[in-house]
């Protein structure tokens, strides 16, 4: 009663300040019941729970200045501006988008026709004893191709082509679903570290107001050293963060294709995601999947390609004919006739064409190395449908859930902890617990502050991999 008496006075002369310094969080109850406001005093940011624009972009000047080196409301970079300079500044999508000029070089090549061929002969005698003996022939061959071979190239030309753009439009879809996924990795971290520096900031002004009650003799020095252990193992904390944030945002200014050198501050947070809106229905989901994904169109396009390979195997056992023309010269030299030496002259043209008997190569293995090919393709077609359905019906579930779990978070367990903390502080101020009550219970508003990341990160997750395995265009 005595010491209760003492500080009587000294507490309510201080109660208003203190409510201000040592009560640094407020609810902020919405009409969304999913709706949160977690309002820090000081220069923190503030965070709200909701599906329309975070109330930090109206109050740039409360991000600390940590946090101002990642995060800018205003001018920052969104999740689609990282996709958009992935797609177009990425090294090894460049590489990939290559390969659909090697397939027009190939289309284009399938559609040429054979070359004539020229042919010369030169017979001579004079090596032989027949010194007077020779021929000069000089002809043309024309291979002509039977059978369709060259519409049959070109229809496989055609159809590598289209499988050759399904499959880079793939490897834009995966490279964007990798973006997302790093990006809210970054955002998790970041909102991890604004969580730490918060409670550290508040840390550091209690431990100012334990330090006037110890020089006061009114508080055990152990005290201190208990709030002074608890600041520096936040501040340590805060420090690994900070630096797993900055190797987060190399990985994404790696996949974007931005300097390494270059800035880079977020623009988005985990309480509002800047995605698409999941579609209605599972049904109306896998039905957008099945008609989008690039993957599923690569997979149905191989299936053409074998058909067409197929197609061509089957023209090219046809044999092909050869249309050839001939001039020969041929040049006699008699010297036993009875005028003398008598020369003579020949001309003659010949005409005819070619062509292979299939008797033992009808192309028989390239055929069925078809056939195997076509059946290989449908197989992997039907398998692709439903890791599509899988990957459809996993990320909606995953979604759900996150909501779910987030209404929870929304509707109690942060407000509690924070109420907690309010009451504990005051009840510590007033001298009724110890500051490892109160330490505790600022441990546990930070694990319930860690869940709540992990919970809104599965959402952002579960939305990026829903619009990922939907098949959508990046944006």
């Amino acid at each position: 009663m005595k010491w209760f008496l003492k500080m009587q006075p000294r507490v309510v002369g201080l109660l208003p300040a203190l409510i201000i310094a040592m009560g640094p969080w407020s609810i902020i109850e919405a009409q969304n019941p999913t709706q949160l406001a977690v309002v820090p005093v000081g220069n923190s940011s503030v965070t709200t729970v909701s599906g329309s624009e975070t109330s930090a972009s109206s109050n740039t000047n409360l991000i600390s200045p940590t946090l101002e080196r990642y995060f800018d409301p205003l001018q920052g970079t969104s999740s689609s501006d990282l996709v958009q300079k992935a797609l177009a500044s990425n090294g090894e999508l460049a590489a990939v988008r290559i390969e659909i000029e090697r397939a027009r070089a190939r289309l284009r090549q399938a559609g040429f026709r054979p070359n004539p061929i020229l042919e010369f002969e030169q017979k001579s005698g004079r090596y032989t004893g027949s010194t007077g003996e020779s021929e000069t022939s000089v002809g043309v061959a024309l291979p002509v191709e039977l059978g369709g071979k060259r519409r049959r190239r070109i229809e496989l030309a055609q159809a590598e082509l289209e499988a050759v753009e399904a499959g880079v439009a793939d490897r834009e879809r995966r490279l964007a679903a990798e973006v997302r996924a790093i990006h809210v990795e970054a955002l998790a971290t970041l909102r991890e570290l604004e969580t730490t520096e918060n409670l550290n900031n508040l840390d550091l002004q209690t431990t100012r107001f334990v330090q006037a009650r110890v020089n006061e003799g009114e508080t055990a020095p152990i005290e201190l050293n208990l709030l002074r252990v608890e600041v520096d193992r936040l501040r340590s904390r805060r420090a690994l963060i900070e630096g797993r944030l900055k190797a987060v945002l190399l990985r994404l200014k790696h996949l974007a294709g931005i300097p390494a050198a270059e800035p880079l501050r977020l623009r988005e947070d985990l309480l509002s995601p800047v995605l698409p809106a999941p579609p209605a229905s599972l049904e109306a989901a896998i039905d957008i999947a099945l008609r989008n994904r690039p993957d599923l169109k690569l997979a149905r396009l191989s299936e053409e390609v074998a058909q067409a390979g197929l197609n061509l195997a089957r023209a090219n056992g046809t044999p092909d004919l050869t249309a050839f023309s001939r001039y020969t010269l041929d040049r006699s030299s008699y010297e036993d006739s009875p005028v003398g030496v008598r020369n003579e002259r020949d001309n003659f043209l010949t005409l005819g064409v070619s062509i292979g008997i299939p008797v033992f190569n009808r192309n028989q293995g390239a055929k069925a190395e078809s056939a195997a090919a076509i059946s290989q393709a449908r197989k992997r077609r039907e398998f692709l449908e439903s890791v599509v359905r899988s990957e459809v019906e996993s990320a909606y579930a995953r979604y759900g859930a996150a909501q779910a779990a987030i209404a929870t978070f929304a509707q109690g367990v942060i407000g509690r902890s924070n109420d907690n903390i309010r009451v504990v502080r005051a009840a510590y101020e007033l001298g009724q617990f110890s500051i490892t009550d109160l330490l505790n219970e600022q441990r546990r508003l930070m694990d319930s502050q860690r869940d709540f990341t992990e919970t809104l990160s599965e959402q952002y997750r579960a939305l990026a991999d829903l619009q990922a395995a939907l098949g959508l265009p990046a944006k």
